[in-house]
C-alpha cells in the first residue's frame, strides 16, 4: 500500500475526522509531496473512468425521475472533477459548520471527502501501474484498464470505496427528511457566496435538489452500489467483459 493511501479511521469524533481528512486530502493532491500527481497517465485514466461511469449510469440518465440524482453523482460525487476548492471551503468553516449543521449532514460531507480522497489514491496507484505496463500507449481501453485495476489490487479498500459511495447517497437522501435543513441551506446561500464558500454551498444545494425529485432514494443507491460491486468483482476475477458492454 502506498504510504499516502488513506486507511479507514474508527472512533474519531466528527471534527477530528474532518480535520484528518482535509490534511490527508491536501497532502495527497500536492505534487511536491506525491509526484504521482504529475504522471502522464493520470488525466487519461480519469477521462476513461468518467466515460465508464456515464455508460454504467445510462439507464438512470434516461429516467426523468432519476436523471438529476445520476447527474449529481457524475458531477459532484464520483468523477474526475477537482474537489479541492470544496474541501478548502470546509476547512475554513469547520468550527461554524459543527455548530449550525446537523451531525448527520456533516457525516455525509465527511464521507464525500473520504470518497474523493480514496478515489484519488486509487487513481494515483493505477496511474503508476499504467506507467509500467502501458508501454508507448497513452490511451486506455477496457483490457488495459482491467489489467491495471487488478495489479493495483486492494480489494477490501475497493469495497470500502463503494461503501462510501452508498453512504454519501443515503446521507443526502436522509438529510432531506431532517426538519429545517432545506430552509437552512436557502438562508445560507447569500452569506456563503459572500464568504467565498460557493463550492460547498453548491454541492449541498445540488444534492438536495437532485434527491428531492428522486422518490425512492434507497432503491436508487442500492442499484448503483450493486452495479459497482459487480463490476469490481468481475474486474478482479478477470472477466473478459467486466463492464457488460463497450465503454469507448
Amino acid at each position: 500500500m502506498s504510504p499516502r493511501t488513506p486507511r479507514r479511521r474508527h472512533g474519531r469524533p466528527l471534527g477530528a475526522r474532518l480535520e484528518w481528512l482535509l490534511r490527508e486530502h491536501q497532502a495527497l493532491h500536492d505534487p511536491g509531496r506525491d509526484p504521482r500527481n504529475d504522471l502522464p497517465w493520470l488525466p487519461e485514466l480519469r477521462r476513461w473512468q468518467t466515460r465508464r461511469l456515464e455508460a454504467s449510469f445510462d439507464r438512470f440518465l434516461k429516467d426523468p425521475a432519476r436523471r438529476p440524482a445520476a447527474q449529481f453523482f457524475l458531477s459532484d460525487v464520483y468523477n474526475e472533477h477537482d474537489f479541492s476548492q470544496r474541501d478548502a471551503d470546509i476547512a475554513r468553516v469547520l468550527p461554524m459548520m459543527q455548530k449550525l449543521l446537523p451531525a448527520g449532514l456533516l457525516e455525509t460531507v465527511a464521507d464525500a471527502i473520504e470518497l474523493g480522497l480514496l478515489t484519488h489514491a486509487f487513481d494515483l496507484r493505477m496511474a503508476q501501474v499504467l506507467e509500467g505496463i502501458g508501454g508507448s500507449r497513452r490511451t486506455l481501453d477496457a483490457d488495459l484498464y482491467a489489467q491495471a485495476y487488478r495489479r493495483a489490487g486492494l480489494p477490501r479498500l475497493r469495497s470500502h470505496q463503494i461503501d462510501l459511495l452508498a453512504r454519501v447517497g443515503l446521507g443526502l437522501g436522509g438529510a432531506l427528511r431532517l426538519p429545517g435543513v432545506s430552509m437552512l441551506l436557502k438562508l445560507s446561500r447569500g452569506p456563503a457566496r459572500a464568504a467565498g464558500l460557493s463550492e460547498l454551498q453548491g454541492f449541498l444545494e445540488r444534492g438536495f435538489a437532485a434527491f428531492d425529485r428522486l422518490g425512492d432514494a434507497r432503491r436508487f443507491i442500492a442499484e448503483i452500489e450493486q452495479d459497482e460491486r459487480d463490476v469490481s468483482r468481475r474486474l478482479f476475477a478477470g472477466d473478459p467483459d467486466p463492464f457488460r458492454g463497450p465503454v469507448d
